[in-house]
């Protein structure tokens, strides 16, 4: 079911959003070689604890996950796209991480994710990288009342296509709101002018997540992580975002 937020529940997501944004602020501080993904899963989970928030990812268990995901972020190394399962894995020079998390905090959630390098970068991860920031950048700024949802997701596929990207549309953004995955889905392609009309009080997570040498995915051993096809790297960024009359108002924005 789609709901229209009003604008006292869209502070209160602005609440968790600020929160998400300072624990994923705080995460990607604290990444640097030789740190283990375990610890930064920690500290979010130190984090969570200390603001009195609900994990929105120790015991989700959809359809695609083989079992609870057992940890409060994810932590995605080089060519794990999505859903990386923190381990027991020390962060080498020149690694892409990306770090998404989800909290709820007073009842209502926020999502978001970004990708940095750690150590010494490659100039095409910073290509991948910088192209899937400006696809986030690009969906919130077609996020607007009179658009649809097919706009958001024309703009993020033109910038990905523009670099040369290939676009999975099995997984992409999403409503959000009392829970973390909700309707509509949000394809980070598609065709502008088509879909839901957007409309006040809507709210997102914006999601575009491309790999730089195919768009075909698979799952890792360990029934979570999703990783690509041919082993190329993976930028994802996220925000959750409200429409508004005014314009989107990005919930997660980090300072």
């Amino acid at each position: 079911m789609i709901e229209l937020r009003t604008p006292a529940e869209i502070e209160r997501m602005h609440e968790a959003g600020r929160f998400v944004a300072s624990v994923l602020e705080a995460t990607a501080a604290a990444s640097a070689v030789g740190v283990n993904l375990l610890s930064l899963d920690r500290l979010a989970h130190d984090m969570i604890r200390k603001r009195g928030a609900e994990s929105c990812y120790i015991d989700y268990h959809p359809s695609f996950g083989a079992s609870p995901f057992g940890k409060v972020i994810c932590t995605s190394v080089n060519d794990a796209a999505l859903h990386g399962l923190p381990h027991d894995y020390r962060l080498r020079d020149g690694d892409v991480l990306s770090l998404d998390f989800a909290a709820s905090v007073g009842g209502w959630v926020s999502d978001s994710a970004l990708t940095i390098v750690v150590g010494t970068p490659r100039a095409e991860d910073l290509a991948l990288i910088d192209a899937t920031s400006r696809a986030l950048d690009a969906g919130i700024a077609a996020a607007t009342v009179g658009n649809r949802i097919g706009d958001i997701s024309a703009a993020i596929g033109g910038v990905a296509n523009a670099a040369g990207l290939t676009v999975n549309t099995d997984f992409g953004g999403h409503g959000v709101g009392r829970t973390m995955h909700g309707d509509p889905h949000l394809p980070n392609d598609g065709r502008p002018g088509r879909g839901l009309p957007l409309r006040a009080g809507l709210v997102f997570a914006i999601e575009p997540w491309f790999m730089l040498g195919t768009d075909k995915i698979y799952t890792d051993a360990d029934g979570w992580t999703l990783r690509s096809k041919d082993g190329s790297r993976a930028a994802h960024f996220e925000h959750t975002v409200a429409i508004t009359d005014n314009g989107p108002i990005v919930l997660s924005a980090r300072s």
